[in-house]
């Protein structure tokens, strides 16, 4: 899969300016693979980590303006840089841009719901439901991170989900409907397939975000309507099966999060 993903970014029609391979540890034989096939690629290995600690050194190693990112499993068509260029051309008022994209599953194409609808411009009110924009989808500009932060390496799940909150919350993000990216899934060491009760990594993202004291209005007024919901569901779950600890923590965090907020609406 690694070969397969450095092809397609070796493949662009838009010339790249450096790829950078980050080995987050692997024990397999990435580094062989590297050394003998892509001499030319920079690769930069670290102790294992996490996807997080792996893309925020990938940013901070890359000399470009502009950072697009892709996961080791998923690939690019030849004309998605191409096509992120000319629209960022045209629309400069994004710092951002996110494309559309084909999801496989062990191989069989699969169709993405309603509740996965790709948005251009300001979105960050449906992005409070679900992560929205694919990492191996996006370009960003080196200045967002500045303003927003990099993924949080305590997060070792949906550190996507909150870097998009985040960013969204403060810029509004270009959308090129054009299908530029495969995302593949069903391998037994995808990370998505080993989460368990996703919500409630959300729910601590929400908290996270919430406690920031950086939303204001409309935004905030959503978010906590959202949060409210999501410990409601969660909640519920947790009484159904007896687990008496997680819904007296989450009360007390739930407290702590609307006390906060408070004095903003005085």
């Amino acid at each position: 899969m690694l070969g397969r993903a450095i092809e397609s970014v070796l493949s662009q029609t838009h010339a790249v300016h450096e790829l950078i391979v980050i080995d987050d540890g692997s024990t397999d034989s990435t580094d062989a693979l590297l050394k003998k096939r892509y001499r030319d690629v920079r690769h930069l290995t670290i102790r294992h980590s996490g996807v997080s600690r792996a893309r925020n050194r990938g940013i901070l190693a890359a000399g470009g303006e502009w950072v697009a990112f892709l996961d080791s499993d998923d690939y690019w068509l030849p004309k998605k840089l191409e096509r992120q260029v000319d629209f960022l051309h045209n629309h400069p008022q994004y710092l951002v841009c996110h494309t559309n994209e084909i999801w496989m599953k062990n191989g069989v194409r699969i169709n993405q719901g309603k509740k996965h609808r790709k948005y251009e411009g300001w979105f960050f009110k449906p992005s409070l439901q679900l992560c929205l924009i694919s990492p191996s989808s996006v370009m960003i500009h080196k200045s967002v991170f500045e303003t927003c932060g990099m993924f949080d390496e305590q997060f070792e799940f949906v550190e996507d989900y909150d870097l998009w909150l985040r960013i969204t919350s403060k810029y509004p993000v270009g959308y090129v409907d054009e299908r530029l990216v495969i995302k593949t899934g069903g391998h037994s060491d995808q990370l998505s397939e080993k989460i368990d009760g996703i919500e409630g990594y959300r729910i601590h993202a929400l908290e996270k975000l919430l406690l920031s004291g950086t939303l204001e209005g409309e935004f905030l007024l959503s978010a906590l309507d959202v949060y409210r919901e999501k410990c409601r569901i969660y909640m519920t779950g947790c009484k159904k099966r007896g687990k008496q600890k997680q819904m007296q923590d989450l009360g007390k965090r739930m407290e702590k999060v609307f006390h906060s907020s408070q004095p903003q609406f005085l």
